[in-house]
């Protein structure tokens, strides 16, 4: 059985399919940025990055807007949240807990380290050690 799934979200798992557009979304997490400065670290035309600036603004990832001279890319924080959803219904993402896997971690550490974490054991090797 095969449930539709609407068309916003066929575009937003399109956008994020390629990794050009996602490293595109990750620099806007920081701050607006003009087009130029979106293209600047890809070695590819501006073209190419206007393209993939397009596909973000048609899934609604991000806005454009023109000012003055210069067009402007903004990331829109909510546009994944009917993305989001649809992937949470299957109930088997539950939100990671960093802290808790950090202390997961330094126990397993502590428990395969144990004693060598003391240093080597000295014994004496002189005859008056006896």
């Amino acid at each position: 059985m095969t449930t539709a799934v609407p068309s916003a979200l066929d575009a937003i798992f399109s956008a994020l399919s390629d990794p050009t557009r996602r490293a595109i979304l990750t620099m806007l997490l920081e701050d607006d940025m003009a087009v130029t400065d979106v293209a600047e670290p890809f070695q590819m035309s501006l073209a190419a990055i206007s393209k993939h600036l397009g596909v973000l603004a048609d899934a609604g990832l991000i806005t454009q807007e023109k000012r003055g001279r210069v067009k402007w890319c903004k990331l829109d924080p909510y546009a994944m949240g009917a993305a989001v959803t649809w992937i949470q219904s299957f109930g088997q993402l539950d939100p990671l807990d960093l802290d808790a896997f950090e202390r997961f971690l330094e126990a397993e550490l502590r428990e395969t380290e144990g004693p060598a974490e003391a240093g080597p054991e000295v014994t004496d090797p002189s005859p008056d050690a006896a």
